[in-house]
């Protein structure tokens, strides 16, 4: 599906996906030791055939795939041609995408990344992206508006995996609210999608967050939103981690995997079959 034409709403959009292809997401992240197991050289060529594999590999397989932007762009210009070149792909194959950016400023920056990734016909263009709130959930204002207008969504980092995001997440507000609740309400507010459907504005929450996600009340609070969670497979969680992390709301849990995933490459066939292996695991 073109962006151009795209005019319905993401959450609508990728609840579909996910009704007809699973809920894995594919990490299409071209670690430098991926490439080395690939037998491919950890250079632009090397991330293009990369990429080409993995797409093919994952197309009809999959909720959505997930570039993660940095991966690209250690490559420079020559990487970021590659990360235009798959998303263009995945857009001609109809293949949802979720660009992992974490991009997050004021203001009318805020508008040019959002530009960047969210109008359609934009070089980077993409399904949605991954958004970071913490100059204040207003400062998402501006991406929400351009999503919200062209069929586009947002996933809003919440509850992350990595060790020290409790600093931050869990700290209370000056209305004795935790952070990420303050997070996961605006979310819902400016994303809620129609009555029964998934919102456009998804929550980055870690499959490793433990009781989080329920203890500090996100699921109460954004019942409508989809949960971007990473952390399975390579980072320790399993299939059994999804309703003790997410509870009533496992339904709405899109499971990321990179390394857990591309592991089984380069062959295509065993690749193919990997995926098809989790996806089963995962329903």
């Amino acid at each position: 599906m073109s962006g151009s034409t795209a005019a319905r709403p993401f959450g609508s959009r990728l609840r579909q996906a996910v009704e007809a292809n699973g809920r894995l997401l594919a990490g299409i992240d071209p670690h430098a030791s991926l490439l080395e197991a690939w037998g491919l050289p950890d250079s632009p060529a090397g991330i293009a055939e990369f990429s080409r594999i993995a797409l093919d590999a994952v197309a009809g397989q999959v909720a959505a795939i997930k570039p993660q932007s940095a991966f690209f762009e250690r490559h420079g210009s020559a990487g970021v041609a590659v990360l235009e070149q798959l998303l263009g792909e995945a857009r001609e194959r109809g293949v949802l995408s979720i660009l992992d950016v974490k991009r997050g400023d004021i203001g009318s920056t805020m508008e040019a990344y959002a530009h960047a990734h969210l109008r359609p016909g934009a070089p980077l263009e993409a399904d949605a992206i991954t958004v970071s709130p913490y100059l204040g959930t207003g400062s998402l204002d501006p991406a929400a508006r351009l999503a919200l207008a062209h069929g586009k969504g947002l996933f809003v980092l919440a509850l992350t995996s990595n060790p020290d995001g409790p600093q931050v997440q869990h700290a209370l507000t000056a209305s004795d609210t935790p952070v990420a609740l303050e997070i996961a309400r605006h979310a819902e507010l400016i994303g809620a999608g129609a009555s029964g459907e998934w919102g456009s504005v998804g929550l980055v929450v870690g499959a490793t967050v433990g009781d989080a996600y329920r203890r500090l009340g996100l699921d109460r609070a954004a019942p409508s939103v989809p949960l971007l969670a990473p952390g399975f497979g390579a980072q320790g969680a399993g299939p059994a981690d999804m309703a003790e992390v997410f509870g009533e709301s496992a339904g709405h849990v899109l499971v990321s995997l990179s390394r857990g995933l591309l592991s089984a490459g380069p062959d295509p066939d065993r690749l193919r079959a990997h995926v098809e292996q989790l996806r089963r695991q995962y329903a």
